[in-house]
């Protein structure tokens, strides 16, 4: 039988031998969480999250100081690289971009969507007045888009050419699209003369183009996908979910709490876009974006599952999902999703 001081150092060993094994693994300390963002009213919730510092509300409730760390990156490329380096643990992007990163980690790091942050619709504009209609763009033309191929403009592009085309056919545009950012790509749409004449934007960006004379809308996201669809999500890995279960009830309490936030007072939610984005666009054109009736403010995902089963159909995706909740975290699920 051990003697007391004998336990003691088994003990000590245990919990030193514990703690090695914290370390090896690279298992980061409760309290901590870096995001990022991309550009754009689609993520508004987010901006209201950080501008009444919800996630360290909700993480003093768990017993927490949170500390965040804000980021912005344009394009779903780079969100990704960054996730999956640990330089980050929550990015965003559109619904396509997190379903093949899911797809890829599956078995690995298994990545999934923590929320959606809203549905609205992205549209393709055009100032070439010969466009009326994808089958009017031809070599010539050049379609701006976050992240050419890959990001939801472009898989959305892609869901759309397949239909008119063909599925052989669905990259049939990815030779004349172009990644820029959204600002870059409204500024040039708008000044004309470049070779960029279309842009397959997102708001508020796009109500900021169609208010020039010379810009006209071709498409609709929701023409796409029939109806009021998910724009953006916000993902991370299993690891970061389960290794921070505090932090993590905490953002997700903070989104749920700003959606609430946002449809009880939307001139608020608009002036804290301006404030939290330091945007120069008039308080008026902010505040009918928010309120405009396509757009709904929603942790909840909508017709998320229309986009994994037709990029599975066309091989982007090697995995198909049984339904939504594949590949999102159990938080998600209690809401009514799709």
């Amino acid at each position: 039988m051990a003697t007391p001081f004998k336990r003691s150092a088994l003990t000590l060993l245990a919990t030193s031998l514990a703690a090695s094994a914290l370390l090896s693994t690279g298992a980061q300390a409760e309290g901590k969480i870096s995001i990022a963002q991309q550009f754009g009213i689609g993520y508004l919730i987010l901006d209201v999250v950080r501008d009444q510092n919800l996630i360290e509300k909700h993480g003093k409730e768990q017993g927490l100081d949170i500390k965040v760390d804000w980021n912005s990156i344009s394009g779903a490329t780079a969100m990704n690289e960054a996730l999956l380096t640990g330089s980050l643990d929550v990015v965003s992007a559109g619904v396509p971009p997190m379903l093949t990163v899911w797809d890829r980690t599956k078995g690995k790091q298994n990545v999934k969507a923590i929320a959606a942050l809203g549905s609205m619709p992205n549209y393709l504009l055009t100032n070439n007045p010969n466009i009326k209609t994808l089958k009017d763009f031809t070599d010539k033309d050049r379609i701006a888009v976050p992240a050419a191929g890959v990001g939801f403009q472009s898989r959305t592009l892609q869901i759309e050419t397949a239909k008119e085309f063909g599925d052989a056919q669905y990259k049939k545009f990815d030779d004349i699209s172009v990644s820029l950012p959204h600002p870059d790509a409204t500024a040039a749409l708008i000044a004309g003369g470049s070779e960029i004449n279309s842009h397959f934007s997102s708001p508020p960006f796009q109500y900021q183009a169609l208010q020039n004379p010379n810009v006209h809308k071709v498409l609709s996201s929701y023409d796409v996908l029939g109806g009021q669809a998910t724009f953006n999500v916000l993902y991370t890995t299993e690891k970061f979910h389960d290794e921070n279960p505090k932090t993590y009830k905490a953002f997700y309490d903070a989104l749920a709490e700003a959606e609430k936030i946002i449809k009880a007072d939307k001139p608020a939610a608009a002036q804290a876009y301006i404030r939290v984005e330091q945007s120069k666009l008039p308080l008026a054109l902010v505040e009918q974006i928010v309120k405009d009736p396509e757009i709904d403010f929603t942790v909840v995902p909508q017709r998320t599952f229309i986009y994994a089963e037709k990029l599975q159909e066309l091989g982007v995706l090697k995995n198909k999902a049984d339904s939504w909740k594949d590949y999102f975290f159990e938080e998600a699920h209690g809401g009514a999703g799709s």
